[in-house]
């Protein structure tokens, strides 16, 4: 009897029954069935399925007669219009990965990603070429600039020797695409803070962001053209992943430059909106708008919220202004969104805030990932689940990166034991859901952004005056988490808590600069580590900052 197993015997995988997975498929779909479906409204700009597969197709054929080869990175910055959008498509269109970056970074952070991740091309919004100038100055690379004029901008500036429209037009939508050879293909580069102040390189692969952008779907029970207002920018882990998805439900994309309270209501009564993300920040937007910026609406609008665990009071506030909040969290290194507070029908019976409180939880795993619990990180094993015994929050599954570019250190230790250590501290409920209580890394998410308090020390032990300083999250109604430093001051030294302010606004990003400062001794163990829980303590007891 032979021991060779039946259906592993002349049953290959070849061209008819077997292609890489890529959620460029989903705009090709779209383009072929929805030809003339809007997929994109940006001001007076329209257009259609159809037009954005072609402008997807023009771009990856100039890329190509630019010298781009596959594997190589070409990055974007700009703010949620149709350019960065197209390019989640016609870079991997070319075999090209693409590498969106955080419109909120100062220049040396800029150049510093510019160079480990080797640009080639660099597709730059005019309005960032303060910031871009300086950067490319800085570089040891010389990527070739394309600037993006976009008529909505105030500044024009370039930097460049062609614009990115007529880039476009030099391509030839007739040449087409081709799959990956590989679904384990990069498709994507995206930088997070990690816990130190140079960027690690998180790798994304097409197989990934296909089942992710799908995920998207099933989780947030989304429907066939939904109306999608980008308040999330597409820098942040390629949109979680929604571009792609929303080529898959071959819907419309609501553009906007500056992301206010009045432009979101006016986009829903415009364009009834069926769903926006966004970090808290986005939420306070909504719910302290003035008279003046609101708008009546007849409808739910479903909003997806993550960053640092939003306030119950803040779930509650926006549900009974008209939206349906769904909770999520993940990170840059799950592709965005994995794990959502999956609703309950008869949780709906509940009061306001107990109701609030159970939405605030992260939750369960998105449909695609496969293993999502919360382990004690030394011997790997399963905390209770009683709900109150902590331990790092652990991910496996196909949603979870390649690995970090030029890292094999890092990687290994995100890896090891065959799960992704989040470095976030949870704990998990008799019901199965996740509920995160602290960050190992100390990282602080402020407006959905992550910042290293290794890098704002960094700089606050610079200054002259400092002699020891510690940098931990003050809760922040308006974003979320903002810094709160702890300075012992140098004998004799006479400073102001805005004096330090300024001091890091000259040497940092200004979102990463420290809102409180408090002049103090900061609290170490007998070996002279900083016991941050304390300052934590202390950080919270200061309330909210609004």
């Amino acid at each position: 009897m032979s021991s060779s197993n039946p259906y592993q015997t002349g049953l290959d995988k070849n061209p008819a029954n077997y292609v890489p997975l890529s959620p460029i498929s989903f705009l090709e779909r779209a383009a072929r069935v929805f030809p003339d479906h809007t997929s994109i409204i940006h001001g007076e700009t329209r257009y259609t399925w159809s037009q954005t597969y072609q402008r997807a197709l023009r771009l990856a054929s100039a890329l190509r007669h630019a010298g781009v080869k596959p594997g190589d990175t070409v990055s974007v910055i700009a703010p949620n219009i149709p350019a960065i959008f197209e390019a989640h498509f016609g870079v991997p269109m070319c075999g090209a990965v693409l590498n969106t970056l955080n419109t909120r970074l100062d220049a040396n952070t800029i150049a510093f990603i510019l160079d480990h991740g080797e640009c080639r091309i660099l597709i730059t919004d005019s309005e960032y070429a303060s910031q871009i100038g300086p950067a490319l100055a800085a570089t040891q690379s010389t990527p070739q600039v394309i600037d993006i004029i976009d008529p909505a901008s105030s500044d024009h500036t370039r930097l460049g020797d062609i614009d990115y429209e007529s880039f476009l037009a030099s391509g030839d939508p007739a040449e087409g695409w081709q799959h990956p050879d590989d679904e384990w293909d990069a498709i994507s580069l995206n930088y997070t803070s990690g816990t130190t102040g140079n960027p690690k390189g998180v790798v994304y692969h097409h197989r990934g962001a296909y089942l992710n952008a799908m995920s998207n779907v099933l989780a947030w029970n989304m429907n066939h053209h939904p109306t999608y207002l980008w308040t999330l920018p597409m820098f942040h882990c390629n949109g979680w992943c929604f571009p792609w998805t929303l080529a898959a439900l071959a819907g419309t994309s609501i553009c906007m430059r500056k992301v206010s309270a009045g432009g979101i209501f006016a986009a829903i009564d415009e364009h009834r909106v069926t769903h926006l993300c966004g970090a808290p920040i986005v939420l306070n937007m909504i719910i302290n708008a003035s008279d003046e910026e609101r708008r009546a609406f007849d409808y739910n609008v479903n909003v997806m919220t993550a960053a640092a665990p939003p306030p119950a009071t803040v779930l509650t506030r926006m549900e009974q202004a008209g939206f349906s909040m769904t909770h999520v969290y993940g990170l840059t290194e799950t592709y965005g969104p994995a794990v959502i507070c999956a609703w309950h029908d008869s949780w709906n019976a509940l009061p306001d805030d107990e109701r609030a409180r159970k939405k605030a939880r992260q939750g369960v795993a998105y449909p695609v990932l496969e293993g999502l619990d919360v382990m004690d990180g030394e011997t790997m094993t399963p905390v209770p689940a009683n709900g109150q015994t902590m331990g790092e929050t652990m991910f496996r599954g196909n949603i979870v990166m390649k690995g970090y570019l030029k890292n094999p250190q890092a990687t290994a230790e995100a890896f090891a034991g065959g799960w992704f250590h989040s470095g976030d501290l949870g704990v998990m409920g008799e019901d199965s859901y996740l509920t995160l209580k602290d960050r190992s890394k100390d990282i602080i998410i402020s407006g959905g952004e992550n910042i290293s308090s290794i890098e704002v020390e960094d700089i606050l032990y610079r200054h002259p005056c400092v002699i020891e300083a510690a940098v931990v999250a003050r809760p922040d109604n308006h974003w979320g988490e903002t810094p709160c430093a702890f300075i012992a001051l140098k004998s004799g030294a006479d400073i102001s808590e805005q004096e330090i302010i300024d001091f890091c606004r000259e040497n940092l990003a200004h979102y990463k600069c420290p809102r409180t400062v408090v002049f103090q001794e900061v609290p170490k163990t007998s070996t002279g580590k900083v016991q941050k829980f304390k300052l934590r303590e202390q950080a919270q007891a200061l309330g909210s900052l609004s």
